[in-house]
């Protein structure tokens, strides 16, 4: 994948033409997927960049001479991980800072997955959202959203991906930067519970089963997540918060069951602690009534 910049000269100043970086829809070369689609990021406004004393396209400083367009606080998601589940596209927000000193025509994000940008799978800007607010002649603070569709995703793509910034400035120094930071994509995951009999007996047996499942974007379907510790977790009625009571690893196909002995009436449930590519999940409390010998 290339990502390029171009300027054109207007009235003895430089504007933006189109700075070309990948857009929503997105996929690769080494298994079948490439990127595709260019997006157009708005002209620098005015009065930054107008004045600068350079006129017509000699006008335009090379790279080498000119200073670097510099990134700082760039933010993808409020810095939390990206879950992704199996139907529903998910839009999340990136944030930065530029600075140049002929100010900054324009600048956007896109994540992807891979060593090789080259040979990589990512997605680009939602085309809309990119914007660029000058704060002074020489900074800006820049925004946009990126869509992820997990129609064109596989599950090997729950990992750290990588953030890029495509930029130019004002004087048209372009700035194509594949890696500043890192966005970690999950695989959405979901827990149950269910513990039985319903009332029952203080004293008596509970059984508690669950299952633990997870996105998996190579079928577009739930599975479960095998051989996970999950917590079985008790919470006394009137009480604000869950106790531990035992560590029960899930089944080949993700499911639970533990036995316990009633003691009082409460909310019983699963939580799992999450791994780098699913993230943690609990199950709502399941309620039980625990009746006492001889009282109705």
């Amino acid at each position: 994948m290339r990502i390029r910049a171009t300027v054109a000269v207007a009235t003895g100043a430089l504007a933006l033409s189109a700075l070309a970086i990948p857009a929503a829809q997105a996929a690769r070369s080494d298994d079948g997927r490439s990127w595709s689609s260019e997006i157009e990021l708005p002209a620098p406004k005015a009065p930054f960049g107008a004045g600068s004393g350079i006129k017509g396209e000699a006008g335009a400083r090379s790279t080498a001479q000119a200073s670097d367009i510099k990134v700082f606080g760039l933010l993808v998601n409020g810095g939390k991980p990206i879950v992704v589940g199996t139907k529903s596209k998910q839009t999340i927000s990136y944030s930065m800072k530029v600075t140049h000193e002929s100010g900054v025509g324009g600048a956007a994000a896109f994540i992807w997955v891979g060593k090789d940008i080259d040979k990589s799978f990512g997605f680009g800007p939602n085309a809309k959202s990119v914007s660029c607010a000058a704060s002074s002649a020489t900074l800006s603070h820049c925004k946009g959203t990126i869509t992820l569709d997990p129609a064109l995703m596989i599950n090997s793509d729950a990992a750290s991906w990588h953030v890029g910034v495509s930029a130019i400035a004002n004087d048209g120094t372009e700035l194509d930067h594949n890696s500043l930071a890192w966005a970690k994509v999950q695989r959405f995951s979901k827990l149950t519970v269910n513990a039985s009999p319903e009332p029952v007996k203080k004293g008596k047996t509970l059984t508690v089963t669950g299952k633990l499942t997870r996105a998996n974007w190579d079928s577009a379907t739930y599975k479960g997540y095998a051989t996970q510790p999950v917590k079985l977790q008790f919470k006394k009625k009137g009480a604000k918060s869950y106790t531990t009571v035992k560590t029960v690893k899930t089944s080949s196909t993700g499911t639970l069951k533990t036995t316990v002995k009633a003691a009082v009436d409460g909310y019983w449930r699963y939580s799992f602690a999450g791994t780098s590519t699913t993230p943690a999940v609990s199950a709502a409390g399941d309620y039980v009534d625990v009746k006492v010998t001889g009282k109705s």
